[in-house]
C-alpha cells in the first residue's frame, strides 16, 4: 500500500490552480486519449490519485512522462480541466524532487529535450538525435537521419534567433519555480 501525502492535492492545485475537486470521474479525458493505451494509469486515474494524495505512486507512473500534450481531453472535459498542464506540473515536481520510476530514461529524456533550448532558444533536432544516439549507443535509424538530412529535414546548425538572452532568463525562471 502506497503511503497518502495529505498536502500533495492542494500543493499540486496551488503550482497550476487546477480545478480538480471539480473533475466527477467522467472518464472523457480517457476515452478521448490518443496514448491512453500506452499509459500504466490513464488520465482520470491520475487525477483521482492526486485527489487522493498518491503522491508516491502518481510521480513513479510512466503516463505523466506518456501525455502527448494534444490536448483532446482539455478540450473534452466538462470541467476544463487541463490535464497535460497538470502532467507537466507532475513531471517537473518528479525532476524537482528527484523521484523516478521504472523507466529512468524517460525523465532524463525531458531533460535533454528541454537543454537546447536553454542554449539555442529553440530546439535543434539534429543535436539532440547526435547527443542520444552517442548516450546510448542506438544506432538503428542512422540511414533514417542520413536521408532526412538529404532531404533538408535536419538542419547542421540551429538558427539564430532575436531574443535569446530573454529566452534564456525565461528558462532559468522556470527552472526556479
Amino acid at each position: 500500500m502506497q503511503p497518502v501525502d495529505a498536502g500533495f492535492a492542494q500543493q499540486v492545485k496551488e503550482i497550476g490552480n487546477f480545478p480538480l475537486d471539480r473533475c466527477y470521474q467522467c472518464f472523457t479525458c480517457t476515452l478521448g486519449c490518443p496514448v491512453a493505451r500506452y499509459m500504466d494509469i490513464k488520465p482520470d486515474q491520475i487525477v483521482r490519485m492526486v485527489q487522493l494524495g498518491l503522491k508516491q505512486q502518481v510521480l513513479t507512473c510512466e503516463a505523466i512522462w506518456i501525455c502527448c500534450a494534444c490536448e483532446t481531453c482539455v478540450t473534452r472535459c466538462p470541467n476544463e480541466i487541463d490535464i497535460p498542464k497538470l502532467m507537466d506540473t507532475l513531471k517537473e515536481t518528479a525532476i524537482r524532487e528527484k523521484v523516478t520510476g521504472k523507466n529512468k530514461i524517460i525523465p532524463k529524456f525531458h531533460q535533454d529535450f528541454l537543454y537546447p533550448i536553454k542554449i539555442f532558444g529553440k530546439q535543434y533536432e539534429l543535436g539532440l538525435i547526435v547527443y542520444q544516439v552517442l548516450k546510448t549507443l542506438d544506432f538503428g535509424d542512422l540511414g533514417l537521419g542520413i536521408k532526412m538530412i538529404l532531404r533538408n529535414k535536419l538542419s547542421f546548425l540551429p538558427g539564430r534567433i532575436k531574443g535569446l538572452n530573454q529566452i534564456r532568463r525565461i528558462y532559468e525562471k522556470t527552472k526556479q519555480d
